[in-house]
C-alpha cells in the first residue's frame, strides 16, 4: 500500500466463517449438499482425516482445501452454485453476526467499499453476495476438471488477503479502515481499526503485536 494519502479508497474487510457467518461454512454446506444427495456421507470420515493432517502440519492449507471438498466432486459448478443459492436463502440473516452485519450496513451507506475475504471456495460463497450485495468477494479460486475441483493458486489466507487487495486495487491507493476477523491474520495488522470475533459472537478489539 501507498504512503500517499490523497484520494484513499476507504475499505472495511471482513472474514465469513466465524465472523460475518456464525458458523462454519464448509461444515454446514457438507450437512447441506450431504441432504441432498445422502451418499456424500461417505466423505465425512475423509474430511476428519485431513482436518487431523492440517493440524499436524503435516499438509498445506490448499492442498487440505482441495481434499476436504472432495464432498464436492462430480458436482458442476453451475450446480454447487445453485446449492449455495439454497443454502445461503436458508441461513442468511438469522445465522450472521448481527453487530458486524450492523456496521457493514453502515459503511455501505457511507460509500466505503465492504470486501469480504475468506479461505472458503468462492464457487459456494459468491452466491451469498447475490442476498447481500458487496463491492468484492476474495475466496479460494478453483477450477473444474470435470471431476473434483482444483485450488488455483494459493488458498485466500493471510497474506495472499492482502495480495488479492492489492491486485484489486490495481495500484490505486486505499486504506482498510476496518477489519474482522475469528482469528489473529494479517489482514488485521494492516487495519485502522480490528476485531476478533469470540466463540459467543462478541467483538474483542485487536491488539496489535
Amino acid at each position: 500500500m501507498t504512503e500517499n494519502k490523497q484520494d484513499e479508497i476507504k475499505v472495511v474487510v471482513f472474514d465469513l466463517n466465524g465472523t460475518f457467518y456464525n458458523k462454519s461454512s464448509k461444515e454446514e454446506f457438507f450437512k447441506f449438499i450431504s441432504r441432498k444427495k445422502p451418499h456424500k456421507l461417505a466423505y465425512y470420515f475423509q474430511m476428519v482425516y485431513y482436518k487431523a493432517l492440517l493440524k499436524m502440519n503435516q499438509i498445506r492449507m490448499t492442498e487440505f482445501k482441495e481434499n476436504f471438498f472432495n464432498y464436492l466432486d462430480n458436482i458442476p459448478p453451475e450446480q454447487v452454485e445453485k446449492y449455495a443459492r439454497e443454502f445461503w436463502k436458508e441461513e442468511f440473516p438469522e445465522e450472521f453476526n448481527k453487530e458486524v452485519k450492523a456496521k457493514l450496513d453502515r459503511y455501505r451507506q457511507e460509500g466505503v467499499q465492504v470486501i469480504c475475504a475468506t479461505g472458503a471456495l468462492e464457487v459456494y460463497v459468491k452466491p451469498l453476495f447475490e442476498l447481500y450485495p458487496i463491492d468484492a468477494v476474495f475466496g479460494t479460486q478453483t477450477r473444474y476438471d470435470g471431476t473434483t475441483y482444483i485450488v488455483e493458486g494459493k488458498a485466500c489466507k493471510d497474506e495472499e488477503k492482502i495480495k488479492r487487495l492489492d491486485k484489486h486495487f490495481k495500484g490505486k491507493p486505499y486504506k482498510i479502515v476496518e477489519a474482522f476477523s475469528d482469528a489473529k491474520e494479517d489482514i488485521l495488522d494492516h487495519a485502522e481499526k480490528a476485531w476478533l470475533i469470540k466463540d459467543s459472537g462478541k467483538l474483542v478489539p485487536y491488539s496489535k503485536s
